[in-house]
């Protein structure tokens, strides 16, 4: 599936090009893969072919040929809009990064901002904001005067969070995803922030909450020691993880980067790092987050705070 293609600026190598998806979509990746090279040989500068051709000669069995295609991809894009360098991490021909590129992350939810929700919920079966509004209603009833929605989206979870909260703010990496959010009319404050980099300033939260965002983090040291400086003395952090299975790579107390381009947590490892930063569990549970090629992904729903679990 192509993520995002841009135009080459070559007429006739978009004409091949168009007609390699055609190939590609009828079964013959290596006819695919063969006739966007041709293509490239026109506009050998084009970042999104080489991504591209990367992807077709990986499906065609040719997994050198496609690192080389997404190397060069990222030579031509350093900013790594496509997420070239998490194919290379996911091919062995990179060590595996704490986290991803940020512009691949603003520019996958930008594009697919406007289809995001009846994607994720209608037809992927997410259901992680009612889970965790139910469980931060359960460890501690009644209103709050400050809550954090972090990687808010479309404001999924700040519709759920919004009756018992005094005032709400979003942040999120995706220009789009905030309009969506924005024209809801549940946040009192919208702020575009990468979350790898996240500045806090204002008050202390009740309640900081990262629904099904994790999964574009990473390492997360960082962030769980960011909210854990937002957070109020009774304040929760409600969040999701993906879970990694036994068998994954990365033992039983770290993360691993998945073919899915998300990253999925242990949770030795959410607990060692919770534990790090002050904050203990008080709620967790084990879910099927969505689904994924019809395949349930399996993960955590936790609520943690500053006090210690009696």
């Amino acid at each position: 599936m192509k993520p995002f293609q841009a135009s080459s600026g070559d007429l006739t190598a978009d004409r091949r090009a168009d007609f390699a998806e055609m190939l590609g979509a009828s079964g013959d990746p290596t006819a695919a893969a063969e006739l966007l090279l041709g293509a490239l040989e026109l506009a050998p500068q084009w970042s999104a072919g080489w991504f591209r051709l990367g992807e077709m000669q990986e499906a065609a069995g040719q997994p050198d040929q496609a690192a080389q295609a997404w190397a060069m991809a990222l030579r031509l894009e350093p900013a790594d809009r496509l997420g070239a360098a998490l194919k290379l991490q996911l091919a062995g021909k990179a060590p595996t990064a704490a986290a991803p590129p940020s512009a691949f992350v603003e520019t996958l939810f930008d594009h697919y901002a406007e289809s995001f929700e009846d994607m994720l919920v209608n037809k992927l079966g997410y259901r992680m904001p009612e889970l965790l509004d139910q469980a931060i209603r359960s460890v501690r009833p009644g209103r709050l005067s400050l809550a954090l929605d972090l990687g808010c989206g479309t404001g999924l979870m700040g519709e759920r969070v919004r009756p018992i909260a005094d005032r709400l703010e979003g942040y999120d990496i995706s220009a789009a995803m905030l309009r969506k959010a924005r024209a809801k009319g549940v946040y009192d404050r919208l702020v575009k922030a990468d979350l790898q980099d996240l500045v806090y300033a204002g008050p202390k939260a009740g309640l900081v909450v990262a629904a099904d965002v994790f999964i574009y983090v990473g390492a997360l040291e960082g962030i769980v020691r960011t909210v854990a400086g937002m957070l109020a003395e009774d304040g929760l952090f409600a969040f999701s993880v993906e879970t990694l299975a036994d068998t994954e790579p990365a033992g039983g107390d770290s993360f691993a980067l998945r073919p899915s381009r998300r990253y999925a947590h242990s949770e030795a490892y959410v607990r060692i790092v919770l534990a790090a930063n002050g904050l203990s569990v008080r709620w967790l549970q084990r879910t099927v987050i969505r689904h994924d090629r019809r395949e349930p992904i399996d993960g955590l729903a936790v609520v943690a705070g500053k006090s210690p679990t009696l």
